[in-house]
């Protein structure tokens, strides 16, 4: 099994941990999954933070997304138009955390 069909099982087996409410399976799968973000999964990924309630899935994806370079190639990915179709939430979360915050403070430093 490659890493890619391993994330995907992963992913599968927290949306039952989620519907089943089993906390410790779902924290193992949110754990093996912030050590899989990547540009190619992390819209998914994030999404599936965000349908599920994995508050630290979430957070780690916003931190990966901070880096303009992980940004932009997570951009480019098809996962990135899917997330912002079914969780615009995410983006304006995003935005207001981590983007605005680095332009008022280069707007301060320009003053």
């Amino acid at each position: 099994m490659d890493q890619r069909e391993e994330s995907a099982m992963v992913q599968h087996l927290l949306v039952a941990a989620d519907r089943y409410a089993l906390e410790r399976l779902k924290l193992i799968c949110e754990d093996k999954l912030c050590n899989r973000i990547d540009t190619n999964s992390v819209a998914t990924i994030l999404a599936l933070a965000e349908q599920h309630h994995c508050h630290e899935l979430k957070a780690a994806c916003l931190v990966f997304l901070s880096s303009t370079t992980n940004l932009e190639a997570a951009m480019e990915s098809e996962g990135f138009e899917y997330l912002t179709k079914t969780c615009p939430g995410v983006i304006k979360d995003f935005l207001i955390s981590h983007v605005v915050p680095s332009l008022l403070g280069k707007r301060k430093s320009k003053a």
